[in-house]
């Protein structure tokens, strides 16, 4: 049976309930809403009945304890993930702009997550996985990043599988270890999972379809392109693919893009067909941008099959 691990920083977000610029003022906030790229992706994850692990680390505080009993109700392995005596649970304050785009205060680097180490119940998480699936977002963070790598060679030495969601600004690519870093997860990865545009600057392309021959020479299996309202994208040397996307009123998208991925990781498990597996996947992200905080639209496969006929697409 497949066994995905997940590893990662785990935080709470608070938001801002009015856009705005910033935090240069006393404003109303909202939350903490459980977050971090990978719990929101092993969450939902773990609620297609994929049997699920995280390695992470919280805090002894409200914001840990918040995370790791969302988690659990999800079904989530959490027994390595680490309780950290001093250290704090992550956060990230977000405010919307009246013209798009956010605002953020992380504290991601010094809290709880920055002090993930490799431990017994950490090893025993890898040699328990048949499949790692990587958040570019997480390897800024180098105890993650050293335990990242160490994982996914580990995993592919023994037969298993690797997914690779960049998530990743520009800025940082050009940054010389992290660009070194990502190369390497690159040459591990079956799955790739890029939003628009990263193809392109993973490849040095001009754009994501011209990426697609240097991604395969790299030996990438597949890739999915995820293409926001406009859907989706499964390419692989065998087939070419497209999905679209659903109408829904967007609340709040953080999230959506790890739901979207966790969703169409359960189908490429469960042997969908590419467009199936990307039409679930598209719901499971329209949903998730329905509610204000970044788990709070998660699905199980009753919820997507729901939204599927609503949309009349059985």
């Amino acid at each position: 049976m497949t066994r995905v691990l997940v590893i990662g920083e785990i935080l709470v977000e608070i938001m801002a309930t009015k856009p705005g610029h910033g935090f240069r003022e006393p404003l109303d906030l909202r939350g903490p809403f459980p977050s971090g790229a990978p719990a929101i992706f092993a969450d939902q994850l773990a609620r297609q009945g994929v049997p699920t692990a995280m390695i992470a680390c919280v805090g002894d505080d409200d914001f840990g304890r918040l995370n790791l009993d969302r988690l659990g109700q999800a079904g989530v392995d959490t027994t390595a993930i680490r309780v950290h005596p001093t250290a704090v649970t992550g956060s990230a304050f977000v405010r919307y702009r009246p013209e798009g785009g956010r605002d953020f205060v992380f504290n991601i680097a010094d809290s709880a997550s920055g002090r993930l180490d490799r431990s017994s119940s950490s090893d025993r998480a890898v040699e328990g996985a048949t499949h790692l699936h990587v958040m570019g977002s997480s390897l800024s963070t180098p105890a993650i990043v050293e335990l990242v790598l160490d994982a996914a060679e580990r995993i592919r030495r023994s037969g298993g599988t690797i997914s690779f969601d960049p998530n990743i600004r520009p800025e940082i690519l050009g940054h010389g270890d992290m660009r070194a870093t990502l190369d390497r997860v690159l040459g591990l990865t079956d799955l790739f999972l890029p939003s628009e545009g990263e193809a392109a600057m993973f490849a040095g392309a001009p754009d994501d379809t011209a990426a697609l021959p240097v991604l395969f020479g790299r030996g990438i299996r597949a890739v999915v392109l995820k293409l926001g309202a406009r859907g989706s994208r499964y390419v692989s040397p065998e087939a070419d693919v497209a999905a679209p996307g659903f109408a829904v009123e967007e609340v709040d998208p953080t999230g959506a893009g790890d739901t979207f991925g966790a969703t169409f990781l359960a189908g490429w498990f469960a042997g969908l067909p590419p467009r199936e597996a990307l039409l679930r996947a598209n719901a499971a992200g329209a949903m998730a941008v329905t509610r204000l905080g970044p788990m709070e639209g998660a699905s199980d496969p009753a919820r997507i099959d729901a939204f599927l006929r609503d949309q009349r697409i059985v």
